[in-house]
């Protein structure tokens, strides 16, 4: 089963990928890794997903946020890649979370943009992360995920 069709059976479509909001480039593919810069929480309808965990944002709402960013480094892949299907592993995962000070469920949200490779990559999905609270991100939004891919010639 391809990549593109694991997509269809799981009803994911992708966006357009996001273009650059500063100065740097959305991938950069260098010795067998592709490095896709911080995608950020945009919603279904290409609004912003904004605020804070903990203060104006809950967990679930958060995992969503984390999925969508996840969905928008897809998206990125397959117009580094040309095909999905050059994926070799998802290596890891950089997980920001806008977080009030008192918010420690930054893992739990970071699982919205995890559970989304592992259910559309399987086992290649599996990745290492790092899951960190911080007290702004770009432009408002509640989250913001890298990742490093590994991928075939």
């Amino acid at each position: 089963m391809t990549i593109d069709s694991r997509l269809a059976e799981l009803g994911i479509a992708l966006p357009q990928p996001a273009a650059p909001v500063a100065a740097y480039v959305p991938a950069v593919e260098a010795n067998g890794l592709l490095h896709i810069s911080g995608q950020i929480s945009f919603a279904e309808d290409g609004s912003l997903i904004t605020g804070r965990l903990g203060e104006d944002v809950d967990l679930e709402a958060g995992q969503a946020a984390a999925r969508r960013c996840g969905i928008m480094l897809i998206a990125q892949m397959k117009a580094a890649l040309g095909s999905l299907d050059r994926v070799e592993r998802i290596v890891k995962l950089g997980v920001f979370v806008n977080s009030a000070g008192h918010f420690t469920d930054q893992p739990k949200v970071a699982n919205g943009a995890s559970e989304l490779m592992q259910d559309v990559f399987g086992d290649a999905g599996k990745h290492a992360r790092s899951a960190v609270g911080v007290s702004v991100l770009p432009l408002g939004v509640a989250v913001e995920v890298d990742a490093v891919v590994a991928v075939r010639a």
